[in-house]
């Protein structure tokens, strides 16, 4: 709650009983006869001003819940239809649906979409595992994009049981639409001397949303010549499936054909529908060869024989086309566009066969030039392998950048927190979002704290990228000041989030991340980043203000988290999601007295930023009023009296707490938490861990600070956070360390090594390491051996697995979480450059 609203309500209140002494007053002065009339007026002014009041409260709600879904009047950070191909054409097709293994979209509200699903024919008994999605448990693994530009081109690797699949695409710019692009989708067997050939179905489909003309022509036994289409922002364009080849060479392979025409039954649901459509059985007959069964699509190209009318949601056509061979093969699919061979005077060679080979490889050849100079892997000496790893850590975030369009549900702050007024939320305006996702089998959507970690690697990549990533996400500011943490967006993201994470509370934070990219900006003096923050600047402005005013604690200069959850029976420690840090111990029973250490220390961060910004773009007013800010935030005097725990030596949070809690089992309701003496009262909070090290983390103390070395001595002792493979979530020596937070809420930020922190910390040590103090040779040496902990542990999961996890245990070292986690996980290409 705004401490605003508070003064206001107060307000109200002391009116109320200036009128309740009024009228005990007044009978007492005029006596009996007086009495009767005295009463009925002062009950008159009683009952208009409750009348008033809950109109009043009414109003109040109603504007709160007005303004949460309201999007914020500054002007856009991102030029007008940015994303537009006319304005930034070659941006237009990418694969924008991470969600998926492999497919495109275009950057519109309602795109053109295209696709791939996969079975394996006769593998298992039944109807085959069709792929398509990317899910945590579905077998399918590794995979991965071995290079991915994040524009033009990319290569990825699919394992799926006996089979590789090698999925790339190309585009070629032309025209005012977005030019040509062209896949290649290789299907291998990896099990060498058996008998039989795996019999393969690869399944490429379009979708329109309803305005877009398909026009398909039919070749022989159900073989589509081409798709002819319309729409209004891609002109005339035409789709090929060309015929399938050897891999690597122009031998033609027999393929059996079946199609499928429909309506859209939702994107949600292609999955579904193709799967209740593999239902008849076809033969497989290579001339000069044994037939084999399989299943295929029984469909029709007139469109009268698509189905039931109305069948789903009756907008707009799914359109597939199924090719049935034995491995090994390569099929493409070839997109053209009509402008793009407007008025040429010779006409464009078709981006296939031999032509795609030479582009994929002159592509692979610039991505290795740009990736060395960008990074310098080869130079500082890291193998070969090392600098796969770094390609591919790289590779995979770009490759995971999506583009999303849609209305979230947000819930307003009505003013009081925990109040039990009943609002129901509400659908935000339509908004696009151009992001980048932390996993594409888990969490395929936009992130905010995420987004600012995965921004500091695209930034040194393609500065063009980060603006158009910042400038999507400062334009879902509402009209407070508040961007929601978690943005599912469009049917096909809601249909990965379950339903108690589908609504965004307006009082909820996280942390602002997205200001260590700009931080980053400030630094480059890249001309094309001055003038997108000049544009940023007023909603840059705007998301501090609301951060720092909406999340104040209860004194100055101190900050807490709202919306920690209630102190529910079943829980060991009340989570924190909106800190990012979720499951770390906080205060064991919450209050309004909590004073968060992280939070204080990502607002100074914020202040400083948003100061230095000020300064170099002139705003004067902006500075004058933040520079204040930044200065008390900054003064180690306020961060001592507020947050150095003496009894513990370190800095720490402050609320209501005791250690004596615990889970314990309580027949039939499960494990219970169970509260002992000491009683909780107000102190510091002993959980040593990452919280512990913020100051330090974001480099607010000075390099001659006394706090500085007892947080050398924590983070590098093998007792409390220090491990051989990066710096633990929660020191060991903690009573919550790998504690469970429910019978069913396995530890989460409670010992497991995080990238994203672990990266803060190598930055920060090397910070301090080249800069004069008495801790610079100790902090240099720790970040050299950091370095080698958490680069040398990545690789070797990276080596075993073939994935990039969420987490890594401190135990052991493996990989836990999911997986693939391209997102933040990345971080550890810039930890191999010690680019901080």
């Amino acid at each position: 709650m705004a401490r605003g609203e508070r003064r206001r309500r107060g307000a109200a209140a002391d009116g109320t009983r200036t009128t309740e002494r009024a009228v005990r007053g007044g009978p007492a002065r005029r006596g009996g006869e007086a009495r009767g009339s005295a009463w009925r007026a002062a009950l008159g002014v009683v009952v208009l001003a409750l009348g008033l009041g809950l109109s009043g409260c009414w109003l109040l709600a109603w504007h709160r819940a007005r303004r949460a879904v309201t999007l914020h009047s500054a002007p856009p950070a991102l030029p007008p239809d940015s994303s537009s191909p006319a304005v930034a054409p070659d941006l237009f097709w990418g694969t924008y649906r991470p969600h998926v293994y492999f497919g495109m979209k275009t950057r519109s509200p309602k795109p053109l979409l295209t696709g791939l699903m996969w079975a394996q024919q006769g593998a298992t008994p039944g109807t085959p595992k069709l792929r398509h999605t990317c899910e945590q448990g579905d077998g399918v693994g590794p995979y991965g994009w071995e290079f991915h530009d994040g524009l033009s081109f990319g290569r990825q690797h699919i394992h799926d049981g006996a089979l590789r699949l090698t999925t790339e695409f190309v585009k070629r710019p032309g025209g005012q639409h977005g030019g040509d692009w062209s896949w290649r989708v290789t299907v291998e067997s990896q099990t060498s001397g058996i008998s039989a050939l795996p019999l393969v179905s690869l399944f490429f489909y379009v979708v329109t949303d309803g305005k877009e003309v398909l026009v398909p022509e039919v070749g022989a036994k159900g073989q589509l010549k081409f798709i002819s289409g319309h729409s209004s922002e891609l002109g005339d364009f035409r789709l090929t499936l060309m015929a399938p080849t050897s891999p690597g060479d122009t031998a033609p392979k027999y393929g059996s054909y079946n199609v499928f025409w429909s309506s859209n039954p939702g994107l949600a649901l292609l999955t579904e529908m193709v799967k209740s459509r593999l239902n008849s059985w076809f033969q497989h007959r290579p001339p000069g060869a044994s037939s084999a069964r399989y299943l295929g699509l029984p469909g029709s190209l007139k469109w009268e024989d698509r189905g039931p009318s109305g069948q789903g949601q009756g907008q707009g056509q799914f359109l597939i086309q199924q090719v049935t061979l034995k491995v090994p093969f390569s099929v493409e699919l070839v997109f053209e566009s009509g402008s793009a061979r407007a008025g040429g005077s010779q006409p464009l060679e078709q981006l296939a066969g031999s032509l795609l080979t030479q582009a994929l490889e002159s592509h692979v050849e610039a991505f290795r030039e740009h990736f060395e100079k960008t990074f310098q892997l080869k130079k500082k000496g890291l193998s070969p392998e090392e600098q796969a790893l770094g390609q591919a850590a790289l590779s995979g975030l770009l490759g995971g950048i999506g583009y999303f369009y849609g209305q979230g549900l947000v819930l307003a702050d009505m003013g009081v927190e925990g109040s039990e007024q009943k609002v129901d939320p509400a659908l935000f305006p339509p908004v696009p979002l151009f992001t980048a996702v932390p996993s594409r089998s888990f969490f395929p959507r936009g992130f905010l704290w995420d987004e600012g970690f995965h921004q500091l690697v695209v930034q040194r990549w393609d500065p063009r990228l980060t603006r158009e990533v910042l400038g999507h996400w400062l334009g879902l500011l509402n009209a407070d000041g508040w961007i929601g943490r978690e943005q599912v967006l469009g049917d096909e993201a809601r249909a990965r989030v379950p339903p108690e994470f589908l609504v965004q509370r307006a009082a909820h934070a996280n942390p602002p991340t997205l200001l260590l990219p700009i931080a980053h900006m400030l630094k480059g003096g890249d001309p094309a980043d001055f003038a997108f923050l000049r544009r940023a600047f007023p909603r840059l402005h705007a998301w501090f203000s609301w951060l720092h005013k909406s999340q104040a604690g209860p004194v100055p200069l101190s900050y807490r988290w709202r919306g920690r959850d209630p102190a529910l029976p079943t829980l060991l420690n009340p989570k924190t999601l909106p800190s990012g840090l979720d499951d770390y111990p906080r205060a064991s029973h919450p209050s309004a007295s909590e004073r968060h250490l992280d939070l204080r220390c990502w607002v100074a961060l914020g202040a400083r930023v948003l100061v230095q910004l000020a300064e170099q773009l002139g705003e004067s007013e902006a500075a004058a009023e933040l520079g204040p800010l930044a200065a008390s935030l900054e003064a180690e005097e306020s961060l001592d009296e507020l947050h150095w725990a003496a009894e513990l030596g370190v800095f720490a949070d402050f609320g209501n707490h005791t250690r004596a809690v615990q889970l314990k089992p309580r027949p039939p309701q499960g494990l219970v938490r169970v509260v002992g003496r000491p009683h909780p009262r107000l102190q510091y909070v002993d959980a040593l861990g990452y919280v512990s090290l913020f100051p330090m983390l974001l480099r607010l103390l000075d390099p001659n600070s006394p706090r500085l070395g007892p947080l050398l001595d924590i983070l590098a002792d093998s007792r409390h956070l220090w491990s051989p493979f990066g710096l633990r979530s929660l020191a060991a020596s903690s009573p919550f360390y790998g504690q469970h937070n429910s019978e069913h809420d396995p530890p989460y930020w409670r010992g497991a090594v995080w990238l994203n922190v672990n990266y803060l910390a190598l930055g920060a040590l090397y910070h301090y390491g080249h800069l004069e103090g008495p801790h610079q040779a100790r902090a240099a040496k720790l970040h050299s051996e950091l370095r080698a902990n958490v680069v040398g542990n990545v690789w070797r999961q990276y080596q075993t697995t073939g994935f990039l996890w969420e987490q890594y245990s401190d135990r052991d070292g493996r990989g836990m979480g999911c997986r693939p986690f391209q997102g933040w996980t990345s971080l550890v290409l810039l930890a191999m450059a010690e680019d901080y």
